[in-house]
Parts: C-alpha cells; sequence; structure tokens
C-alpha cells in the first residue's frame, strides 16, 4: 500500500499568500504541505505588481492589516530584500483638480491618526519629487511607507525560506472530514495528504476550495490588465497614481473602470495600470482597456507617449463582495481555515496574513481582531449579497 503524506496543515495555493502562510506556520513550528495545481505563483501572483501599499487602504480592518504586514515585509527584506528586488520606494498620490485634493486630504488626515505616514505636499512641490509629472496638478499626498518586490520571486522565496513540501501539479478534489465534520486533509488527483488543518489559500479559486468543504465563500474574479514598456533609464521615482484609484478599489461595480497608476522597476521597464471589471474568467485582450491604461499614464506623465510597450499581460484579483479578504478558521468546519479574497492587494497583505493564520493555526491570539474578516459572514442576510448572485459561475 503506497503511504500517503501526512503534516500539522496543508495549504492549498501557492500564490504569494500560500507562500506566506506557509512560511510563518512553519516558523511557527509547524510540519507543512504547501499544495498547488499549477506552479509557485502561477495564479493571481504572477500576474500582480509588486505593490505593498497603505495609500490606498481607508481606514479599517484593511488598513490595519496592510500596517501588519508592511513591518513584516520590512523583517523579510532585511533576509531577503535584493533577491525579490524590494524597493521602500514610496507611494505618491496626486490629485488633478481642488475637489479632488480635498478628498485626497481628508483621506490622509483618516489614515494618518490610523498609523499611516502620509505626507502633504503643494502643487509647487510635486516635481521635486517627480520631475518628469505633468505640470497643473493640484497636490498630492506622499506615503513613505509604499514599497514594491517582485511578486513571482518573492513567492518561490518565501516557499524556499518556509522549508514546506512543496507538492506543485496536484489538484485538490475534495477536503477530508472526519465523522465529527472536523478536517482530516485532501484528497488530490495524485492521492491524500492528511492532516488536521487546511488553509484555504486559492485567491481567486477560493470559493471553488471553500465547496470542497461544503461552504460557501463568494470570492469572484475581477479582471485588470497591465501595461509594460519597453526598459527604460530610472524617470519615475514613486509608485505614482491618481487620487480617483482608491474610489475604483473600493467600488461594487462590474463594469470596467480604469484610474493612472505607474510606477519604475528595477529592471527598467515602467509598469502601467489599473483596470479592474467583472467578466468572470474570460482571458480575451481588450485593446479598448489598454488604450485607456496608456491614455492615463500619458496623462500623468507625458514623456511616456514616445516610449514602446512591450507587452500587456491580465490576473484576476480575488474579489469578496465587503472588498474585505476571509482570514482566520471557519466556525462550520473545525481545521478549515481561509486566507483568499484579497482583490488586489494580495502581495503587499500576505505577510500580515500568513502571520495571523499561523497564530489561529497554534492556537495563539491573533495580533489583530479577526472578527470582520471572518469566514461566514456571508451567510448572515446582506444586501451585498445580491453581487455576489449576478456573478458568472467559476469557470475551470
Amino acid at each position: 500500500m503506497t503511504k500517503r503524506p501526512s503534516g500539522d496543515v496543508v495549504v492549498v495555493g501557492a500564490g504569494m499568500v500560500g507562500a506566506a502562510c506557509a512560511l510563518y506556520a512553519a516558523r511557527a513550528g509547524l510540519d507543512v504541505i504547501l499544495v498547488d495545481r499549477g506552479p509557485v505563483a502561477g495564479g493571481t501572483t504572477g500576474a500582480g505588481e509588486g505593490n505593498l501599499l497603505v495609500s490606498d487602504k481607508e481606514p479599517g480592518p484593511e488598513l490595519q492589516l496592510a500596517l501588519l504586514s508592511a513591518g513584516l515585509w520590512g523583517e523579510l527584506a532585511q533576509e531577503l530584500g535584493a533577491a525579490v528586488e524590494y524597493e521602500p520606494k514610496g507611494g505618491l498620490v496626486v490629485a488633478s483638480t481642488p475637489a479632488s485634493l480635498t478628498a485626497l486630504t481628508e483621506l490622509a488626515a483618516g489614515q494618518r491618526a490610523a498609523g499611516v505616514s502620509a505626507v502633504h505636499v503643494r502643487a509647487d512641490q510635486l516635481n521635486d519629487l517627480e520631475p518628469y509629472l505633468a505640470r497643473g496638478l493640484a497636490g498630492g499626498v506622499l506615503y513613505p511607507q509604499d514599497a514594491q518586490v517582485m511578486p513571482t520571486l518573492a513567492a518561490a522565496h518565501l516557499v524556499r525560506a518556509s522549508g514546506a513540501r512543496l507538492q506543485t501539479g496536484r489538484t485538490v478534489i475534495r477536503v477530508l472530514l472526519d465523522t465529527a465534520g472536523a478536517v482530516r486533509g485532501v484528497r488530490t488527483d495524485r492521492g491524500d495528504i492528511l492532516a488536521p488543518a487546511v488553509v484555504n489559500a486559492a485567491g481567486t479559486w477560493g470559493s471553488e476550495v471553500a465547496a470542497l468543504a461544503g461552504v460557501r465563500l463568494p470570492v469572484l474574479p475581477r479582471r485588470g490588465f497591465v501595461l509594460v514598456t519597453e526598459p527604460l533609464p530610472r524617470r519615475i521615482r514613486h509608485k505614482v497614481y491618481a487620487a480617483d484609484y482608491v474610489a475604483d478599489v473600493a467600488s461594487d461595480s462590474a463594469a470596467l473602470q480604469t484610474s493612472p497608476v505607474v510606477e519604475g522597476t528595477a529592471a527598467g521597464p515602467v509598469l502601467i495600470g489599473a483596470s479592474r471589471e467583472r467578466v468572470g474568467f474570460d482571458r480575451s485582450f481588450s485593446l479598448p482597456v489598454v488604450r485607456a491604461l496608456a491614455a492615463g499614464a500619458t496623462r500623468l506623465f507625458p514623456f511616456l507617449e514616445h516610449v514602446r510597450a512591450m507587452r500587456t499581460y491580465l490576473g484576476f484579483r480575488p474579489y469578496l463582495p465587503d472588498h474585505l479578504p476571509a482570514v482566520g478558521p471557519d466556525p462550520r468546519v473545525p481545521g478549515l481555515f481561509h486566507a483568499c479574497g484579497h482583490e488586489g492587494a494580495g502581495i503587499g497583505l500576505a505577510t500580515g496574513t500568513g502571520h495571523l493564520i499561523a497564530q489561529t493555526l497554534t492556537g495563539r491570539r491573533p495580533e489583530l481582531d479577526l472578527a470582520p474578516l471572518r469566514p461566514d459572514r456571508f451567510d448572515r442576510p446582506d444586501p451585498l449579497d445580491r453581487v455576489a448572485a449576478e456573478a458568472p459561475p467559476w469557470i475551470p
């Protein structure tokens, strides 16, 4: 008889969040098995920009998680910084009109009260920070805590640092439960893996994994494109984006939304975003979206009009209807934990999520209150549920 592998916890999903869960669980002394049907960072992580942001979070649970995560990323940077292209370059949010500047200033005041470093920037100071930025903007806010990593490298290095037993090319087809309804492992297309705990870190496919355990978690895909330029000398110093990006992130609309987000990279290309739309798992190229991204970027940085775009790529952000991730134990199934639904913030929020999951796995009191992130919160009647009900079904 073939011996079935066993451990203390199975983490399903080898993207950035799953890698962080594996890292912190292993460092808490657990024997971790990390499973993914594809390669490490083969899903949303590999299609991300690597943003580690506090600037785009409104005061509340997600901002608290972002601040915790930023501190943990800073610690990991001491260990892995050059290998994962960690850049503490800061973010610059700019407003084009006095009205949008007022809204941005009010947001920054609330963020500052929550522990964010947010520095008001007058219109005449913007070009000191970004010499190639368009003239005539109303002002902005500088966020020194914003940073960036190269996401696929970072996920791979976190997996390696965890020492977890990595099982790629292995599809989870069932969460195994005992007669009392508690987790006892997972069944894959290549056999069973036994463990008393399973962490659902499957990102955009988190609803599918939850369903394998018999519970509902309404994670939906939200498609986004990124435009990549030819390599350039470093002309853009910060992550720079328009103030309306924050409103787009918080929107419940299924329609296409674009707002300019521009940043340089250590390798030279400029990354241009951001778009978001709910179209299921449609991977079709959209010329109108890419044109909108290019137009928004050239409004912020006019020199980009003469720069060649080399390629585009797309990814699906794991979206939950209330814009908060599901993090922590699932009271409906003992031994089941969730770490998914971070939308476009999964890279930045991964470390805090992994840290909190490790604390709950080992019976410690989590550093943050997980009540707003409860995975079963969508079982309660809520008008937001209609958003999930109207979404297209998962497409394998």
